[in-house]
């Protein structure tokens, strides 16, 4: 571990005593939290980002959107608004975040979505709103304690997992270690598409799960390249030869490993999480496609990145470029999806409030 990184550790043993308090606060009764009379599902994780959320939520609108009335609650991070608020079809990152932006352009008139930053207050909206509404789905609400979930799902990457980390700032975490054993269940997210059972039983090994928390696995699928608008006339060429790949995520390895098989060269942006990309960042971007004396060549980033800039002023440095974003999906390994659906559905098949 590098001296910096020991240095912190006093910060961090503060840091940690002070989310001990308060999880002590909660457990003992000195803070409450508050139970709903319908499936409230939780997606979460313990560290600052990176394990795959917003694909991860993506998975359980598919698949309970074939049986179910769905509706997600983001704190929306980012967006300018503050309060509860409904998205529609008009809706910007400024409005609801990037992540709800995105839930509502993939499943349009299939869910509901909706931001608040009081969660409590925003379960009770939707269900006032809608009583035909089956379950809502909490983005990103593991810590948020103020409302406790029907079902919580524990997310991390296999490359980083928690057991693994240190609490902030020495590591990534913003949660003690501790507080796994609240999980109902755990996702390893990130995996190699092959996964040995050696590779399994050393996770398990690691993460000391309780009796009760299954363990699932899970890996990226990655789909084909999408145009933005202006970037629809161009053809991805067979051999591509160069890759200006731009990112504002937490974890942007196994996109870059991903691409690096598609191209003969990559060459990567990096940006912090959310990042709301400036004229000259834009410009930057451009610079290097031009600089590249390649004709098969494209300018890619991730759909979340994409959120934030579909309705940016400055997305017109990239005009007439070819332009694409990378959509995602999660796979669970093997009868982990059957096991996993099987325990997501008959959850909320038992708690419907209409039932």
């Amino acid at each position: 571990m590098n001296t910096w990184k020991f240095i912190l550790f006093p910060i961090a043993w503060i840091y940690g005593l002070a989310v001990r308090i308060r999880h002590w606060m909660f457990n003992k009764g000195y803070l409450k939290s508050t139970s709903f009379s319908i499936p409230v599902i939780s997606i979460g994780n313990l560290s600052l980002g990176g394990t795959g959320k917003t694909p991860f939520v993506e998975y359980l609108i598919r698949l309970l959107t074939e049986q179910y009335k769905v509706a997600t609650l983001s704190r929306g991070y980012g967006r300018k608004t503050t309060g509860f608020l409904m998205g529609d079809q008009f809706s910007g990152h400024e409005d609801v975040g990037d992540e709800p932006m995105q839930y509502i352009r993939k499943f349009a008139n299939k869910i509901t979505v909706a931001v608040d930053e009081d969660r409590c207050r925003g379960v009770s909206y939707l269900m006032e709103n809608d009583n035909k509404l089956d379950v809502i789905l909490l983005d990103d609400a593991f810590q948020h304690r103020y409302i406790k979930p029907g079902l919580s799902v524990l997310l991390t990457d296999y490359s980083k997992l928690y057991a693994e980390d240190y609490l902030l700032p020495v590591g990534t975490l913003r949660d003690v270690v501790s507080s796994a054993k609240r999980a109902d269940i755990i996702i390893v997210t990130k995996t190699d598409r092959v996964l040995s059972p050696i590779s399994k039983q050393r996770v398990l090994e690691v993460l000391q799960p309780e009796q009760n928390q299954p363990v699932y696995f899970s890996y990226i699928d990655y789909g084909h390249f999408v145009p933005f608008p202006d970037a629809e006339g161009f053809k991805i060429p067979k051999n591509i030869s160069k890759i200006i790949l731009f990112t504002g995520i937490v974890n942007h390895y196994p996109l870059e490993e991903h691409l690096r098989f598609q191209c003969n060269e990559l060459i990567s942006f990096n940006y912090p999480d959310h990042h709301i990309y400036t004229r000259n960042d834009l410009q930057k971007i451009k610079k290097a496609f031009d600089d590249a004396y390649e004709s098969k060549k494209l300018i890619v980033t991730t759909e979340k990145d994409a959120m934030r800039l579909i309705n940016s002023p400055y997305l017109s440095e990239l005009k007439y470029l070819p332009l694409f974003y990378v959509p995602i999906k999660v796979r669970l390994h093997g009868t982990d999806a059957m096991s996993f659906n099987k325990q997501i559905l008959e959850y909320v098949k038992k708690n419907k409030r209409h039932s």
